[in-house]
């Protein structure tokens, strides 16, 4: 045979093949290879680069907006705070408040716990007066040994509490605008931790709140004498 003859199972396949080209084999008809789709955003269709395009755009003007929201509220008054003092405030709070207390002269040497208890109907119409529930313990046991503690559970029932308390007097009277807010804040909070009674058909009627102070001892080292008993502040019932 021949040496230039070459059997047909030997033909030399081409070794650049333009992506998208058909490309022949043996078992059929050409197969069009797809061409390789560019990674990320880029592989889209065009109706939907251009709904990511809004909604990046949508989500970075937001966020340059509570930024800005949150720095004029932690800034030194000015007048551009001063003049937009009622739209801050309505954004900030109450779940974005923002404080210096852990830089204060005196920061915080207590231990305060809010707890809460209610009162349930059931079917029959009795009414049952449940024990005390501490909240604020239920916080620290979920996020004690956490490596990725949760921040709703270190500060929103403590915000909440420290929002009631400055908005209140001793006697729990509201002295300013925000009694009312910082009441709903701090019921909603309560309330969505409660679970009904017993039974299905109980239903939860009032709940009230209390704060459990206790100061931090002093070390031992330390000749400071500290009151280390527990002091209760209760709130008066709430009707749900």
């Amino acid at each position: 045979m021949d040496s230039n003859e070459r059997e047909p199972s030997e033909q030399p396949v081409p070794q650049d093949v333009t992506p998208g080209a058909p490309v022949a084999t043996e078992a059929g008809p050409p197969v069009v290879e797809a061409p390789p789709r560019a990674p990320g955003i880029a592989g889209l269709s065009t109706p939907y680069r251009v709904v990511v395009a809004l909604a990046l755009g949508i989500v970075a003007v937001a966020a340059c907006g509570h930024l800005a929201a949150v720095f004029l509220h932690v800034a030194p008054s000015n007048t551009l705070s001063k003049r937009h003092a009622s739209t801050i405030d309505a954004w900030i709070y109450p779940e974005f408040e923002q404080n210096w207390k852990l830089f204060a002269p005196n920061p915080l040497q207590q231990n305060i716990a809010v707890q809460v208890r209610t009162q349930v109907r059931a079917s029959d119409g009795g009414l049952t007066t449940g024990g005390w529930r501490d909240l604020s313990a239920e916080d620290g046991a979920a996020i004690r040994h956490s490596l990725l503690p949760s921040h709703t559970e270190q500060n929103e029932l403590r915000r909440a509490w420290d929002f009631f308390t400055g908005s209140h007097d001793e006697n729990n009277k509201p002295n300013g605008e925000r009694g009312a807010l910082s009441e709903e804040y701090l019921r909603r909070i309560a309330m969505d931790r409660m679970a009904p009674g017993e039974r299905e058909d109980d239903r939860i009627v009032r709940i009230q709140l209390r704060s459990a102070t206790t100061a931090v001892a002093a070390p031992k080292w330390s000749d400071e004498q500290s009151d280390t008993r527990t002091y209760y502040r209760e709130l008066p019932w709430w009707t749900v």
